[in-house]
């Protein structure tokens, strides 16, 4: 087969595989062009340009019409986009042989997409797979390890680029039919909600193992008796202080709070303690 053959090869339907791998490339620009009153939009247009080229051809006027309708208010998880985009082109591609059809629909349905799409994805991308890579990738960090950062990449990033690789294919042959389906028979459902669960319990377990928080506190009982404070906590719960610490920051962040005042908070919550340790009424630890 020569190289134009090849590029001419149908991926599916009517989409050759120069214009798939020209789309794919261009929706890693996504974010490229970010502005607060259209967010992604123009990002989206122009991973939409090689598609809209072939679709309308012939029709100069047809192309300026249906870039103008992508060129709108858009934001989604960016590794979902494909998706939405493989049905954009199957929808403008129905628009431009049926006249009848309402090319206002299509918008209507990358809105009605944007909102599912984006829960599901930040729940997988930043809520677990990001949550998970962190806990490898610094367990490793900590050790010295140059794995640490490569680790994070590769557990974030592969399944980032085979969603978006396949999302443009699944997007353009199987469209609606592929998300009613998943609604339908609550797979989607659960799949976000396992997500969910498995990023709280790998931030779970870096707290336990990667936040060292406690008190050498001795109180002075009186006739030759001390009490240890850390050993009273660890009978009540191990890295119980670790847990109050890293809740205590979230819930500050929650209100408002900047991190780098939480930091502030920590740093002179710090010399407190340690001004504590050394009152006339604390005993050193043993």
């Amino acid at each position: 087969m020569t190289t134009a053959e090849n590029k001419n090869e149908l991926v599916a339907g009517k989409m050759t595989k120069q214009e798939f791998k020209s789309g794919f490339w261009r929706s890693c620009a996504l974010q490229g062009c970010f502005n607060y009153e259209r967010q992604q939009g123009l990002g989206f247009g122009y991973a939409m340009i090689p598609h809209l080229r072939r679709i309308y051809k012939d029709d100069e006027e047809g192309f300026k019409a249906a870039l103008k309708r992508h060129l709108t208010f858009y934001n989604i998880t960016p590794q979902c986009t494909t998706f939405v985009q493989g049905i954009a082109v199957a929808m403008e591609e129905e628009a431009s042989e049926n006249k009848e059809f309402d090319a206002s629909s299509i918008n209507a349905v990358k809105t009605a997409l944007m909102g599912p799409l984006s829960g599901i994805g930040d729940s997988i991308f930043w809520g677990t797979l990001r949550t998970i890579g962190l806990g490898v990738g610094l367990s490793f960090c900590m050790q010295g390890n140059i794995l640490g950062p490569i680790m994070f990449l590769l557990i974030h990033n592969i399944p980032h680029w085979i969603v978006r690789y396949k999302g443009l294919e699944i997007g353009y042959t199987q469209g609606m039919s592929f998300m009613e389906n998943a609604t339908e028979s609550g797979v989607l459902e659960k799949f976000t909600v396992a997500a969910k669960i498995l990023g709280a319990t790998v931030v779970g377990s870096m707290i336990a193992t990667m936040i060292s928080f406690t008190t050498t506190i001795t109180l002075n009982m009186g006739n030759y008796q001390t009490l240890a404070l850390q050993s009273v906590f660890d009978q009540i719960m191990p890295k119980f202080l670790p847990m109050v610490l890293a809740v205590t920051c979230f819930q500050l962040i929650r209100k408002g709070k900047k991190t780098t005042t939480v930091m502030l908070i920590l740093f002179l919550a710090a010399f407190v303690i340690a001004f504590l340790e050394g009152l006339a009424i604390f005993a050193p630890a043993a």
